[in-house]
């Protein structure tokens, strides 16, 4: 029997009988025509059976096979021999069928069926019992018999798979051949993973569980790349992005492009309400923000934090980008422009270059995800983002002297800029403009004295800057370090062992000092 069951895999296979019961009726009269065509017998239920009746096709109804109405309003229909056996059965093992024959049943040879849509339903947020009651039953069932059975049944999940079957099985006389059934049976299985995988994450929800035991991740796949970090290493894209950005020009975007743009975004959600800002970034990191009365304004602020690191680097502005700020974008060479949207001139100009990509913002709310996730030795990190909203009111003036209005506007820029910048993180800053940037150093002093230099090296006077520290200093060397440059306030988390001598060194130097409370480690 082995070796039989063994020549059978690779044979292809005659669909004799189909079994059709699906959600989504797309393309389901067409799929049914052409088995008529093929002189395959339709059996199906419910809603399917009256959209193919309608169609003019002969259907065999299921409690026909079954000998049972349906009940309870559908939720019982495919939960019988009748139908389990026919999708389950070997026709190469003689007990299968003799079973089989001795009910008066018969094989059935293809499976078409997608599942009520639980993912869609919740979405819409119709409370508890609509949400229970769109759980798919005896779909998955079926798919789970016919796709376990994949030696002598073929299984669609799709609406999107009709026409490559169809196509199948034109170009291969009538049959299925076992390697098309093996990746549709991949599929199927893939289907219902992902249907209990949405169950079990909103049930978690509800429960209100945390993190879970174990972790089920949904991501489709979003895009194939050329290569990941370096062209030695394949890889692919999963999740959401196409909901969240449009490549309006250019090729496809990198790994290194993608994390780039994450990086923009990141900016982006931070400074999306606030007036107009352009961010300039480089290898995911910033090196120039700047807030001022137009784009164009910002542009150029931004782009005199650090007039080298910009070539190659992607532009981020939080409002439609227009003409005179395309113009100024253009003056250098820019990879990627990102906004959430471009007015038709810019969009006309930006696009002349070919190797220039145009990334809009489609949905700025779906920035904001429940979770993060990042890749460990052995599996993965999931925490909730560094989202959180920044309030004034949990910070605390730890220093003799109290910030004035005006510092305390450029601190809280400074903050949110520190915040995206890798640690250790220091930013200088003034009038809404980064003026010395610091960041990924060992040590936090490091990090001072590093964006101390690049602020000399392109000429800005630190003289009254803020300076935001994305977390404590640990001692009072990086304090002198600031005081030195000239900054006349700091914005940190505090929360050090050696708080005090810091805040006595910062009042020695005649700075004041805000401590947040929180902190915004970026390694």
């Amino acid at each position: 029997m082995i070796q039989s069951f063994a020549a059978f895999e690779k044979k292809n296979l005659k669909v004799k009988r189909a079994l059709l019961s699906v959600f989504d009726k797309t393309g389901i009269a067409e799929l049914g025509q052409f088995l008529h065509e093929q002189g395959v017998e339709l059996i199906s239920t419910g809603g399917t059976a009256k959209t193919l009746i309608k169609a003019g096709l002969p259907v065999t109804s299921v409690d026909s096979l079954t000998g049972f109405p349906e009940m309870m309003d559908g939720r019982v229909k495919t939960l019988h021999p009748a139908i389990h056996g026919p999708l389950l059965s070997r026709p190469v093992v003689k007990s299968d069928m003799a079973s089989l024959h001795a009910l008066g049943y018969a094989p059935i040879e293809l499976l078409v069926v997608n599942l009520y849509p639980f993912s869609e339903t919740v979405a819409e947020s119709p409370g508890f019992e609509t949400c229970m009651e769109n759980i798919d039953i005896g779909g998955p069932a079926m798919l789970r018999a016919a796709a376990k059975n994949v030696d002598h049944v073929c299984v669609l999940t799709s609406p999107e798979q009709y026409k490559k079957f169809q196509q199948e099985v034109t170009e291969h006389n009538g049959t299925v051949r076992y390697k098309y059934r093996l990746r549709m049976a991949q599929q199927a299985f893939q289907h219902t993973s992902i249907y209990d995988t949405a169950v079990a994450m909103y049930l978690s929800k509800e429960i209100k569980s945390g993190f879970p035991d174990v972790l089920n991740l949904q991501l489709r796949k979003f895009s194939p790349l050329r290569y990941g970090e370096n062209p030695h290493q394949a890889a692919a894209v999963y999740g959401d992005q196409g909901e969240i950005i449009e490549v309006l020009h250019g090729k496809q975007l990198s790994y290194n492009n993608l994390l780039d743009v994450d990086a923009a975004l990141n900016l982006f959600a931070d400074f999306r309400y606030d007036d107009p800002t352009c961010a300039i970034i480089k290898h995911t990191l910033p090196c120039g923000v700047a807030t001022r009365a137009d784009l164009t304004q910002a542009w150029h602020a931004a782009f005199a934090t650090d007039t080298i690191s910009p070539f190659g680097g992607i532009v981020l502005v939080n409002e439609s980008l227009d003409l005179p700020t395309a113009k100024a974008i253009d003056s250098i060479f820019t990879e990627i422009v990102v906004a959430p949207d471009f007015d038709n001139d810019a969009l006309e100009l930006l696009t002349q270059k070919a190797n220039r990509r145009l990334v809009k913002i489609k949905k700025a709310d779906l920035l904001t995800t429940s979770y993060s996730y990042r890749s460990i030795f052995g599996g993965l990190l999931c925490q909730q983002p560094d989202s959180v909203e920044i309030e004034t009111k949990n910070f605390k003036v730890v220093t003799h002297l109290k910030p004035t209005e005006k510092q305390l506007s450029d601190m809280l820029f400074a903050w949110k800029v520190v915040k995206r910048v890798n640690s250790n993180a220091i930013v200088f800053g003034r009038d809404q403009q980064t003026l010395g940037i610091g960041s990924g150093q060992p040590s936090r002093l490091d990090s001072s004295e590093f964006a101390v230099l690049k602020a000399a090296k392109f000429d800005h006077d630190l003289k009254g800057a803020a300076v935001a520290s994305d977390a404590f200093f640990p001692f009072r060397d990086g304090i002198d370090a600031i005081a030195k440059a000239g900054a006349g306030c700091v914005i940190q988390p505090g929360g050090s062992i050696r708080d005090q001598e810091v805040i006595d060194a910062a009042n020695e130097h005649g700075l004041c000092m805000v401590f947040t409370g929180r902190r915004h480690f970026k390694h």
